[in-house]
């Protein structure tokens, strides 16, 4: 299947740095961003090292990526954020959120920790693939608060997992079967936090992805864009692989736009 591809990332109108990271390798079909804690210690490098690490691991193994090889590199990621933390930040605490998109044999795989999200265009509509590990989530799920109570909650910056805080965490992970003509997006909660569902829905169902995804990156900076936002969309074809934004970002970057 043909991969097509698109990444943006800014740090937002509020903060002075972006602690978002991305990954995008076509050739191999995974993507991922990360999110930097906000209000921890060197947010940013714990995003990176999420990307870093899963970069050397799919390096390692020049055949196709497992999503068991993929879940390995996440708890090497963890172990590595634990370290950095102990070495340069004296006991304070370094963490990430992350999103890992694999696609192959015509199977996407998702994995994730935290409340970094993917979510699948299929027919023009829009779901949720992961599910957030967040405080409002889980009372959602307990039926304590609806969904909409949930977006403006004020325990809704409180996320219960993330690389580096534990020294053990758990992956979670869903697949299913891809169609042509689907269309994934990759974000961190900069984006969802700023755009309902609805918007972003309506912005992916038009243009190119290049286009769709510009388009989703401006509606947050117009929304206010409080905090670093990061997207990637990935769309479906029929054969070959393809990178739209493969001629102007690297294999894994971190950037402020």
């Amino acid at each position: 299947m043909q991969f097509l591809s698109d990444t943006q990332t800014h740090k937002g109108l509020v903060r002075k740095i972006n602690e978002d990271a991305c990954l995008a390798l076509p050739e191999s079909g995974v993507w991922a961003v990360a999110d930097g804690m906000g209000g921890h210690e060197a947010g940013d490098v714990a995003s990176q090292l999420v990307m870093d690490t899963l970069s050397r691991a799919i390096s390692r193994h020049p055949g196709n990526p497992s999503v068991e090889m993929l879940t390995a590199a996440l708890h090497e990621a963890n172990a590595a954020v634990c370290r950095f933390a102990e070495e340069h930040l004296d006991g304070q605490t370094a963490g990430s959120t992350v999103v890992v998109l694999f696609i192959e044999r015509g199977q996407y795989h998702v994995l994730w920790v935290g409340d970094s999200r993917c979510y699948l265009l299929r027919d023009r509509r829009l779901s949720q693939l992961s599910s957030d590990h967040s405080q409002v989530n889980e009372m959602v799920q307990q039926g304590l608060i609806s969904a909409d109570e949930a977006e403006h909650h004020e325990l809704a910056n409180v996320i219960t997992r993330a690389i580096g805080v534990e020294r053990r965490i758990e992956v979670d992970h869903i697949s299913g079967s891809c169609l042509a003509g689907d269309l994934y997006l990759l974000c961190t909660d900069g984006l969802n936090k700023e755009i309902p569902d609805n918007e972003i829905e309506q912005y992916m169902g038009h243009g190119s992805i290049a286009e769709a995804n510009k388009a989703l990156l401006h509606s947050t900076l117009v929304s206010g864009a409080k905090d670093n936002v990061t997207c990637i969309l990935v769309s479906m074809n029929v054969s070959g692989i393809v990178s739209e934004c493969s001629k102007t970002i690297p294999l894994y970057l971190k950037t402020n736009v």
